[in-house]
């Protein structure tokens, strides 16, 4: 046995090594092929409201039959959409991918700046907005390649009285809707009006196609954005059927999604694969709302949760979530950042279920790494490579290091994006070989079972030693006084480098040094923060990671 398949002796048993990237043809495929099994029992709700597997294709329909009839697209351009998860956004998205299009996911809270910089990166053709972002739309269009753009409203997909009523309150009660003025924009019900029971024209996809352009979150950079092929998301679906072999039954699932689908981790994980699944997804359009979102769980017995770490904590920290029913729940699922030992445990002792820690990338669609859901999982790792997935961990030099020794992670797989787009440098820096160079410190145990420690960019040099802020973090995290951490690096004339602690507080009572003590017993000198900070909250992307870059 080789080193570099040295998980294979951790394997679960009834998980295979590799799978047949040739099973599913094209996203546009999956869709009919789903539709057709599953037909009247109910794929998406979001607010109460449902939506059959039925009614979605009737309204995907709709929608691709507007694009191809009613607009200059063509098999290949690219549509940007621009929402929360609302039920909009599945008709959208697999509209797109049916015509051919390139989805191309982009942030709703996203500057008028970042907005531009994504349309004109990807040359989008087409727009499909909440109504509440169009007033930032409006302020960089003229710099744009967008023709069409079609504005939904929250309410929209909710029917009847209940619709009308929300809109109406999102505009004029909340005032959530800055006016705008698009005389050229067509309202999404018109899009479906017109497209009503009308079929849109088959098209010919294969695994080489472009389906999405997935940005990154530019934390290294301008945000550029990863091209997945049909290929990488139909590859990524094979490899998840065989790591979560006989754990769900097909038709019986049902999925809480709270990470905002415009997310690599819920685009693929919750709305394609268990879409895949036939499995009913419950859209939560604001996680942040703790108790409306704990409302929807007690109403929603449900079988898989995916989240980051901030979320499981968050809901943690309510006092209402322990009366969530959880007799269903099989696993839950952390990525994004790192989820720490002391939130997985007290998740474990409330739910009975584990929190179980994934990895991956916008680059990887996304997943590479997930602990086994058979109990052989390893808290504080992101467990084993799914099938078909090789890492390597290399040094500076590009040279494979021993085992248990740090290094970058390189992945291998046919999840890997072919490419950013227009960035051939980029693209070749990125690349070594078949591996993707993912930024990322990692380890891996001799039962093959891979741990990050760290982005490459984010360690402290203290006198000369790397520390990692996970580390440090994981530390804090576990004092009972503290709600959330972020650490990043501070400069000191003495040491290059020191380290700082950013702390919410869950004990107003908890001091500086109170946080300092407690780290001198758990690591070593030079690890412990030289500065601590208390913030009300910190800074975090939208999808809850702890943005260290603005901690300050």
């Amino acid at each position: 046995m080789s080193e570099q398949h040295a998980w294979f002796k951790s394997y679960p048993e009834n998980v295979p090594h590799t799978v047949d990237n040739n099973k599913y043809e094209s996203l546009a495929k999956v869709f009919d092929d789903v539709v057709s099994r599953y037909g009247d029992q109910v794929a998406f709700q979001n607010m109460d409201k449902t939506m059959t597997f039925n009614q979605l294709k009737a309204n995907v329909d709709a929608f691709a039959w507007y694009l191809q009839n009613k607009t200059n697209l063509k098999p290949g351009d690219r549509v940007a959409i621009q929402m929360p998860n609302l039920l909009q956004f599945p008709v959208a998205m697999f509209a797109v991918l049916k015509c051919g299009y390139v989805a191309v996911n982009t942030n709703p809270l996203y500057t008028p700046e970042e907005m531009k910089h994504q349309y004109k990166d990807s040359g989008a053709k087409a727009l499909v907005i909440l109504e509440n972002f169009a007033a930032n739309y409006q302020e960089i269009k003229e710099g744009t390649d967008i023709e069409t753009v079609i504005v939904a409203r929250i309410g929209d997909m909710l029917g009847g009285l209940k619709g009308g009523i929300v809109n109406l309150a999102v505009k004029y009660v909340k005032k959530m809707v800055p006016a705008f003025s698009l005389p050229e924009a067509i309202s999404l019900k018109t899009v479906l009006a017109e497209g009503k029971g009308k079929a849109p024209t088959a098209v010919s996809l294969s695994h080489t196609d472009m389906a999405f352009l997935q940005y990154t979150g530019g934390t290294t950079g301008v945000s550029k954005g990863a091209i997945l092929t049909h290929g990488n998301i139909c590859g990524q679906l094979s490899q998840i059927d065989g790591w979560l072999t006989g754990l769900f039954k097909d038709g019986e699932a049902v999925v809480i999604t709270a990470l905002p689908l415009y997310h690599i981790f819920a685009l693929t994980a919750n709305c394609i694969t268990f879409f895949n699944y036939g499995a009913k997804n419950v859209l939560i359009t604001n996680p942040r709302d703790m108790p409306a979102f704990i409302k929807d769980l007690k109403k929603n017995p449900f079988s898989l949760i995916t989240g980051v770490n901030t979320l499981f904590n968050g809901l943690l920290n309510q006092p209402d979530f322990k009366d969530v029913d959880f007799s269903k729940l099989k696993i839950s699922l952390g990525g994004g950042m790192a989820v720490q030992d002391s939130v997985a445990t007290r998740w474990q002792e409330l739910t009975g279920s584990p929190l179980l820690e994934a990895y991956g990338l916008s680059e990887t669609s996304p997943a590479a790494t997930i602990n086994p859901t058979d109990g052989t999982h390893r808290m504080g790792t992101i467990g084993l490579p799914i099938p078909n997935t090789d890492l390597k961990i290399f040094d500076d030099e590009r040279k494979e290091v021993p085992t248990g020794e740090r290094g970058e992670i390189g992945i291998k797989g046919p999840q890997v994006m072919a490419g950013y787009w227009n960035r051939p440098d980029a693209t070749k820096e990125s690349m070594y070989g078949d591996y993707f160079l993912t930024g990322d410190i990692g380890i891996m145990d001799e039962d093959g079972f891979f741990k990050i420690v760290d982005r490459k960019k984010e360690m402290v040099c203290v006198s000369g030693f790397n520390v990692y802020p996970s580390e440090v973090e994981a530390v804090i995290s576990s004092h009972p006084g503290v709600l959330e951490v972020g650490v990043r690096s501070e400069p000191d004339p003495k040491t290059t480098e020191c380290v700082m602690a950013f702390v919410v507080k869950k004990d107003e009572s908890l001091t500086e040094q109170e946080i300092r003590d407690f780290c001198r017993e758990k690591l070593t000198a030079y690890k412990v923060p030289k500065k601590v900070v208390f913030r009300d909250e910190l800074p975090k992307s939208n999808v809850g990671k702890i943005l260290r870059r603005k901690l300050v």
